[in-house]
């Protein structure tokens, strides 16, 4: 296990095989159009040309040649609200939460708890991988399995330990200060833990807590993104579209942010484009389809995903983005896929199969 938290962020990048690294937390997933266009002028100004997707809804630059120009324009952008915090901003939320579905709407959750995280100097000692998550009763954030999450059941929310139930109920007016003293709690007692997970008794997290219900539950996770027409609840519709291996090249970031309208990154490593008239919106497929993202439920691109590989890792014993490009080609997987460079296993989703490169071609990871 590392001694130092080596989780790159915008100002504190990973030198990786490829160059530089840089990666900016998007509360919610969530980036204005005019947020997006700065970053894809950055990947082409500054970058390989590209935006990559992650897991957490994050956006990251490889290749960076000028890590200090990057992080001024996040900066101008609004990316970097507060520079001692800029890693520990790492907050799921159900991506169309406040329009489509749910029990509540936990965007204003999101905004609560990162000024709550800015406003703490003792969670600037946050590990990087620590992640909060806000679920708006769907399911679909609390199968991530979120160091420290809500889960909105009705008029109670239910607090969540990696996943797991607590047993404790909130209501919603003390949802950010438990999650908020969950996280203290956790920096004061970690010792080289990075993850809830990893602690030998994480209950005691929550032990200022009365938990009123049985705990444990969990959900499943989700592996399939909200993709195509999307009808929102108040009669505007959402685009969600898939970006294969998660890699979106800064000339389709641009049309997306053309678009001007609120967009949401996805923890699939997609995107919504939210709030849209009809014609906007059937305006906007046309146009972003023949740049390559996909808007096709049934796709072969939903079923397969992958870690860098080679050449970016120089852990990497295989092009693993080429080899799921072949599989996504030829159409032929039953189930998710997540190939993987080597053991240790980056972006893998919770369930699903894994494929390890073994130098002499790929091997199913028992798990």
């Amino acid at each position: 296990m590392r001694d130092d938290d080596a989780c790159p962020g915008a100002l504190q990048v990973h030198q990786a095989a490829d160059g530089a690294l840089a990666r900016l937390r998007l509360p919610g997933g969530m980036i204005t159009a005019a947020q997006l266009e700065t970053l894809a002028h950055a990947a082409t100004d500054y970058g390989n040309g590209r935006l990559e997707l992650t897991v957490r809804g994050n956006v990251q630059l490889r290749g960076v040649r000028d890590t200090a120009a990057v992080a001024d324009a996040a900066s101008g952008a609004g990316l970097l609200p507060s520079p001692d915090h800029e890693r520990v901003r790492n907050i799921l939320a159900s991506p169309l939460s406040g329009r489509v579905g749910g029990l509540a709407d936990v965007r204003p959750w999101v905004a609560e708890l990162d000024r709550g995280i800015q406003s703490d100097a003792d969670l600037v000692r946050l590990p990087g991988r620590f992640m909060f998550g806000l679920d708006d009763g769907t399911g679909d954030i609390s199968g991530l399995r979120a160091d420290a999450g809500a889960h909105v059941l009705g008029d109670r929310v239910a607090l969540l330990l990696a996943g797991h139930d607590t047993g404790v109920r909130l209501g919603a007016g003390q949802v950010v200060p438990a999650l908020l003293a969950v996280a203290r709690r956790f920096v004061a007692m970690r010792g080289k833990a990075w993850r809830v997970s990893e602690l030998d008794d994480p209950s005691i997290l929550v032990s200022d807590f009365e938990a009123t219900e049985p705990g444990g539950t969990t959900h499943p996770p989700l592996l399939r993104p909200p993709v195509g027409w999307i009808l929102q609840d108040d009669g505007q519709l959402a685009l969600g579209a898939a970006v294969p291996l998660g890699v979106l090249e800064a000339r389709q970031a641009h049309f997306v942010a053309a678009i001007d309208a609120p967009v949401v990154i996805t923890p699939w490593r997609s995107l919504l484009v939210c709030d849209l008239a009809e014609g906007v919106a059937d305006t906007s497929l046309r146009v972003l389809a023949p740049l390559g993202l996909v808007f096709d439920e049934n796709s072969p691109w939903l079923r397969v995903s992958a870690c860098v590989g080679s050449p970016g890792c120089e852990k990497s014993l295989a092009d693993v983005r080429a080899e799921a490009t072949r599989a996504a080609a030829e159409d032929g997987l039953a189930g998710h896929v997540h190939y993987i460079g080597c053991e240790r296993a980056c972006g893998s989703p919770l369930s699903g199969e894994v494929r390890v490169a073994t130098g002499e071609g790929f091997q199913r990871v028992k798990r």
